[in-house]
Formats: structure tokens, C-alpha cells, sequence
């Protein structure tokens, strides 16, 4: 029995997902764990799914939720009762907490580098704000991302969303997500959302929602009605950073894809705004731009900080061209094939910083503090109009 593709996300407070393919249809969904190499106090059992896509049929696909896990401890497990030996380390459970964010990772050699940087940062979790294998439609490319990122994606958290890449439509044969949603199984249940394509987690005092770009978002969808209800139960007391992610950015002044992301924004960008949304990460766009605080196309010191990190390697290339004047909104902007680091500090400052990889990991070629809104006192100030917005039915 081959134990592939092991990658692992997290699965409610002090829980982790296991997730890996075997070619071995008996084999058992069960993983061991325990905090000493070779010894495995724990054992947790899962679920198993499959998929057909025309002439392909996939691996024996296993997803296993282990724990109550320790924060910011190292375990040692294995998959199926055999194979080798995996570690991860799960989250600290409170500040200082580092992510790592990469969009458009796609299979190049630039993913290649963009992965070895992002493994010399001291991260906690990986962000992933969809394009993941570029596999479209040709699913043993599925099978090689999931070989590419193991390394990585087996040792930390990596927590996606979808993007275009991840469609995969043949008229009449397929469902959309279906390769996607079998792999890549999200804590969507655990979050009290009916779909894979949106759901959240918390992680040491940060609420991340990941939201969907490819799926309905009006104000009379699933996903509207759900990030309202999910916005409106946030304790920012105790998750003082409020962070989203989704695939089609909504600040953009990259020729590409320019105003794909106005739908989406016109009915969403009110409730992250009422709700006091720190940071917002995008991808599609294959460059790196950062905004000032922004709400409504213009600079708001109570608004949220849009950032588009689709440069992660893709295989289409780098999205050259800017719209000129740079519009006031845009703090820095730059076509290279990169990643970022969002160290958040304390319950009123985060680092962030970009890295080109063309640059040594060390080297920052865009950095910035960013003030929480929370400190701010932006949330009192909107807290009566906000009540309004997020309670109203």
C-alpha cells in the first residue's frame, strides 16, 4: 500500500484533518499519532471517497480528524496503519501566529522556488487563496501537485479556497468542484456552512473566512446569508483579527481581470466593511499589489487592506501590465513571482512582508505594520450602523 499526497488542514478547535490517496481500495482510514517518534498513543478513524472524471478513476481518498491536539506541539503519525512516518506542528493557541500566503501556485519551477522560500519561513499555516494544481481537467495533474506540495502540505496546516483553475466543467459529464472537493476537504461542516467553496476557522486570536468567487454570492445565496450569520457571531474579544480570503480580487489596478471581481464586491464588500475586516487576500491576478485601507473604491482609515497574491508560480506567467495613473488607493504594486508572511503580534499589530523569489527568503520586498481596526476604534465607532447591517434579517 503507497500512502500519497498527504496533506493536512484544520478541522475545528484543536483538530487537524489528515487527508491522503492510497491505490489500495481495503486500506484502512486510520492514522496514529502521538507526540514521540515511532509511538503512537492515539489512533483516530475517518471516511473515504473516490471520483470518476471521464476515462480517470481516482486513488482511495481518506480523510481522518484527529485530536484534541496540544497547541504548538509537534506530532508524529502515519496513515493507514503503515507507511511512513509524517510530523506536523498544530498552531500556537495564542499571539504570535505567522501565515503564509500563496496564490496561483500551479507546477513550475517558479512554484518550485515559491514553495522553498515559504519553507524557510518559521510559519504556523499555510493560506491558499485558490488556483491550486492547474490540473484543468488532466486530473493525474492533481496527482502530481499533491506529490509537490506534500512535503510542505504534510507538516503544517494548509487551509484553500477555490479559484477558476479549480472548475474543471465538461458540459454534460461533471460536476464543477468535484476533483477539487474531493481532495481538498475544508472545515465547512465544522463552520456551520452547507458548501467545501466557503467556511472558517480560528487560529490563536485571528478569524480567517474563506470565501468563494466561483460560487453564488448575491445577497439571496447560501454563501451571503451564511458569512453574514458567520460575521455576526465573531468575538472579537477573543479573535481580535478579522482576515478574508477569496480568488478574484476586488482592488485590482492590473489590467487583468480587471472589474471580474465588482459582482462579488457589490454585495459582500458592506458586510466585511460593517463587520471591521482587517486584511483581505486575493489571487487570479499574477502580481502583487497592496491597498491602503479601503472601502467603496477610495481610502478609509476604517476600511480593509486588500491584498492580491496570485504570483505564486503559475504556468501562464506573470500579469505585466498596470493601469496608469496608479489609482491613490494602491500602496505598492510589482510583477514578480513571490510569496508573503502575515506575522500577527499582538492583538493591535501585524508585520506583514512580501518576498520576491528572485530575492533570498530574508530579503523583504514590501513590508508594512498594519494597526487592527479593533484598536482603532473604528468598531465603535460604526458599531450602531454595523449592528444594523449584520442583525438585519
Amino acid at each position: 500500500m503507497n500512502v500519497l499526497q498527504v496533506h493536512i488542514s484544520l478541522a475545528g478547535e484543536n483538530h487537524m484533518r489528515i487527508s491522503w490517496i492510497t491505490d489500495d481500495n481495503s486500506a484502512p482510514s486510520i492514522v496514529e499519532y502521538g507526540t514521540l517518534p515511532g509511538q503512537y498513543t492515539f489512533s483516530s478513524s475517518g471516511e473515504t471517497t473516490s471520483y470518476n472524471y471521464l476515462f480517470y478513476s481516482s486513488g482511495k481518498i481518506h480523510h481522518t480528524v484527529i485530536g484534541p491536539l496540544e497547541h504548538d506541539t509537534i506530532y508524529f503519525y502515519r496513515c493507514g496503519g503503515q507507511g511512513p512516518e509524517f510530523q506536523l506542528k498544530t498552531p500556537p493557541g495564542q499571539f504570535p501566529v505567522t501565515f503564509a500566503i500563496a496564490g496561483d501556485l500551479g507546477q513550475t519551477g517558479w512554484t518550485k522556488s515559491t514553495l522553498d522560500h515559504i519553507d524557510q519561513c518559521k510559519y504556523d499555516v499555510h493560506l491558499l487563496p485558490g488556483d491550486l494544481s492547474y490540473a484543468d481537467c488532466m486530473q493525474h495533474l492533481w496527482d502530481n501537485f499533491g506529490e509537490l506540495v506534500q512535503p510542505l502540505a504534510s507538516a503544517r496546516p494548509w487551509m484553500v479556497t477555490q479559484g477558476n483553475h479549480e472548475k474543471e466543467k465538461i458540459p454534460f459529464f461533471t460536476d464543477t468542484f468535484e476533483s477539487y472537493n474531493a481532495r481538498w476537504k475544508m472545515p465547512f461542516e465544522e463552520s456551520e456552512s452547507t458548501s467545501n467553496l466557503y467556511y472558517s476557522f480560528e487560529v490563536a486570536g485571528v478569524h480567517v473566512i474563506m470565501l468563494g468567487s466561483y460560487t453564488d454570492y448575491d445577497e439571496l445565496s447560501d454563501q451571503y446569508r451564511w458569512l453574514k450569520a458567520d460575521l455576526s457571531k465573531v468575538d472579537r474579544k477573543k479573535t481580535p483579527w478579522l482576515v478574508v480570503l477569496f480568488h478574484v480580487p476586488w482592488y485590482n489596478s492590473n489590467h487583468a481581470h480587471q472589474g471580474e471581481g465588482d459582482g462579488m464586491m457589490a454585495a459582500m464588500e458592506p458586510l466585511l466593511y460593517a463587520a471591521g475586516v482587517d486584511l483581505v487576500f486575493a489571487g487570479h491576478v499574477h502580481a502583487y499589489e497592496r491597498s491602503k485601507r479601503v472601502n467603496k473604491g477610495k481610502s478609509d482609515p476604517c476600511g480593509t487592506v486588500h491584498i492580491t497574491i496570485g504570483d505564486g508560480g503559475n504556468r501562464e506567467g506573470l500579469a505585466q501590465k498596470y493601469i496608469h495613473p496608479t489609482p491613490e488607493w494602491s500602496m505598492f504594486r510589482e510583477a514578480s513571482f513571490g510569496h508573503g508572511e502575515l506575522k500577527i503580534v499582538n492583538s493591535t499589530h501585524a508585520f506583514w512582508s512580501w518576498h520576491r523569489n528572485d530575492d533570498d527568503e530574508p530579503v523583504r520586498s514590501d513590508q508594512v505594520w498594519i494597526t487592527s481596526l479593533i484598536s482603532s476604534g473604528c468598531l465603535a465607532e460604526n458599531a450602531y450602523e454595523s449592528s444594523k447591517i449584520l442583525v438585519s434579517p
